[in-house]
C-alpha cells in the first residue's frame, strides 16, 4: 500500500472512530475522484435479471455499494458539469440517491431530512434525531463526521424565530466554506421560505438544483434497473391476485387494501398509492379509489404506484368483470393501438417530440385542450421518483423534445373513453431502453381486454 493512501486510511478511521466532539471538517477520501468503473451503469442487454428480494451467496444479484458509488459519483459529477458549487436536497429521493439513506415514510413530506453534495467534498447528511446516530453505524459508506443530527422546524409547527432555521443554514453555510464553494450558486431542489431566506441572508445564491439532480438520475446502471425489474414483477403478481378477485360485491378498496398487504408480503418498502376506478367513475378519470361496489359488467382499471429499495412502478391494469360490452372492447382496442404505436418508436436517439406525436390529440378523445387532458396519453421516467426524465406529453414534447437515451426507464399511459359515456380503458407499460430499442418489463397480459371472472 502507497505511503499516502495509508496515511488517508489512518485517518478516516481517526475520524471513525471520534468521541462527540466534532472535528471541523470531514477527511479527504479517494471517493473525491470519479472513477470511470464508478459511473460505468455496466448494462448487460443480454438479459434483465428481476431476481428474487433477498441477497445471496450463490448468484451475482444487485451491488448496493456499487449502486452506491454510481449514483453518487452521477451526482458529483453532474454539480462538476453545472455551474453550481453544490447541492441541498430535501427531497428524500435525492437525498436517498445521494446517501444510500431512507427513515419512514412520515418523514417524505416534513422537510426533516436535507443532505449537501459539493463537488469537492464529502457528502453531508442531517437526519431525524437518533437516524444520524443510527447511520453512523450501519453506513460506514458515509463519514460519521458528515452524519448530522437536523431540524428546521419541522413545517412550520416550531416556528422559524425560535432558531432552529438560522442554525441549520449556518451549519450548511460552514459545510460550503469549508470545501470552498460557499461563493459559488447553491442549487436547491425544494425548500420552505424560511430556510431560503436564512441560506439567502447568509450571503448564499440560490438557483435551482432539480434539474441538476434529475440530470443525474436520467441513466439507470445495471442494479437500478434490476430493481425497477423486481418492484414490476411484484406487481405482476398483484394484478394476478387481482383478476381472481375482481367480482361484484367486492369495493375498490377492498382491492387496495388486497393489493398493499400483498405487496407489503412481497419485499415492498412504500406502497404510495392504488388507484382503482370502477364502473362509471372510469370516465373522467378521477385518479383515486373509494368504497364503490363492483357491479357485473364493469368496467375497472387499477394504478399500482409503489417502490422496491426505493425504486418505483407505474403500473396499470384494466379489466372487465363477468363480461365485456362492445364499447369497453373497441376502447380497450384504441388504447392498446396507441400503446403499441408509442412502443414502436422508442430507441435511443429519438426525441419525445416523435413519441408524443402518435398519441391522439385531447379533442380526439373529450378534452378541450392539452392540459386538461395531462397525464392521459403520457410518458414519465421511474427510479427513485415517480417522475423522472423523461416527460412525453403533446402538452410540452412537441416544442421542447428530449432525447432518448440508453439506459433510461420509463412508463407510458394510454387511456380511451367508451362511447356508452361511463367505461374507459388505461393501460401502462415500463420500458426499459437498451442499445437497439426498448423491452417491457410490466408482463401481466394487457394485448387484450382481461375478463375477471368469465360469466
Amino acid at each position: 500500500m502507497a505511503k499516502s493512501e495509508q496515511n488517508m486510511n489512518e485517518q478516516q478511521q481517526k475520524n471513525r472512530k471520534a468521541p462527540s466532539g466534532k472535528p471541523t471538517k470531514a477527511a479527504v477520501s479517494d471517493r473525491l475522484e470519479i472513477k470511470p468503473e464508478d459511473i460505468d451503469p455496466h448494462h448487460d442487454w443480454t438479459r434483465l435479471n428481476a431476481h428474487g428480494v433477498m441477497n445471496v451467496d450463490f448468484e451475482e444479484r444487485v451491488d448496493f455499494r456499487r449502486l452506491h458509488r454510481y449514483r453518487l459519483g452521477r451526482a458529483r459529477q453532474a454539480v462538476r458539469n453545472s455551474t453550481l458549487g453544490a447541492l441541498l436536497c430535501f427531497d428524500n429521493n435525492n437525498i436517498r440517491y445521494i446517501t444510500s439513506t431512507a427513515i419512514g415514510e412520515w418523514s417524505r413530506d416534513k422537510f426533516c431530512r436535507f443532505a449537501v453534495l459539493s463537488g469537492n467534498g464529502e457528502p453531508h447528511l442531517w437526519d431525524f434525531g437518533s437516524a444520524a446516530a443510527h447511520h453512523r453505524i450501519y453506513a460506514p459508506w458515509l463519514q460519521p463526521i458528515c452524519c448530522h443530527a437536523g431540524n428546521v422546524g419541522l413545517r412550520g409547527t416550531i416556528p422559524p424565530d425560535q432558531g432552529l432555521v438560522k442554525r441549520a443554514a449556518q451549519e450548511i453555510y460552514d459545510v460550503l466554506q469549508q470545501q470552498g464553494v460557499a461563493d459559488m450558486p447553491l442549487g436547491i431542489d425544494v425548500i420552505e421560505p424560511p430556510m431560503l431566506f436564512a441560506l439567502q441572508k447568509l450571503g448564499l445564491t440560490i438557483v435551482d438544483g432539480q434539474q441538476v439532480m434529475l440530470d443525474a438520475r436520467e441513466i439507470k446502471s445495471r442494479d437500478e434497473i434490476m430493481l425497477l425489474n423486481t418492484a414490476a414483477a411484484m406487481v405482476d403478481g398483484v394484478y394476478q391476485d387481482i383478476y381472481e378477485a375482481l367480482k361484484p360485491g367486492v369495493r375498490e378498496s377492498d382491492i387496495v387494501a388486497m393489493a398493499t398487504k400483498r405487496l407489503f408480503e412481497m419485499g415492498s418498502d412504500d406502497v404510495e398509492a392504488i388507484n382503482a376506478v370502477a364502473g362509471e367513475r372510469c370516465s373522467p378519470h378521477p385518479h383515486n379509489f373509494t368504497d364503490r361496489i363492483i357491479r357485473p359488467g364493469d368496467q375497472a382499471f387499477f394504478d399500482i404506484i409503489q417502490a422496491y429499495m426505493g425504486y418505483r412502478t407505474c403500473y396499470y391494469r384494466t379489466f372487465a368483470v363477468g363480461k365485456a360490452s362492445d364499447a369497453q372492447k373497441d376502447a380497450y382496442t384504441k388504447a392498446r393501438e396507441w400503446m403499441d404505436a408509442g412502443i414502436s418508436k422508442v430507441r435511443p436517439g429519438v426525441g419525445t417530440d416523435e413519441i408524443a406525436a402518435v398519441f391522439p390529440r385531447a379533442e380526439e378523445f373529450g378534452f378541450p385542450n392539452e392540459m386538461e387532458a395531462f397525464a392521459l396519453q403520457f410518458g414519465h421516467g421511474l427510479g427513485v421518483a415517480l417522475h423522472e426524465r423523461p416527460i412525453i406529453s403533446r402538452l410540452v414534447s412537441l416544442d421542447h423534445p428530449l432525447e432518448i437515451k440508453e439506459g433510461m426507464v420509463f412508463a407510458l399511459e394510454t387511456y380511451c373513453p367508451a362511447s356508452d359515456g361511463r367505461s374507459a380503458a388505461r393501460i401502462e407499460e415500463e420500458l426499459v431502453v437498451t442499445n437497439k430499442g426498448c423491452e417491457v418489463i410490466t408482463l401481466f397480459p394487457a394485448q387484450e381486454l382481461p375478463i375477471a371472472n368469465r360469466y
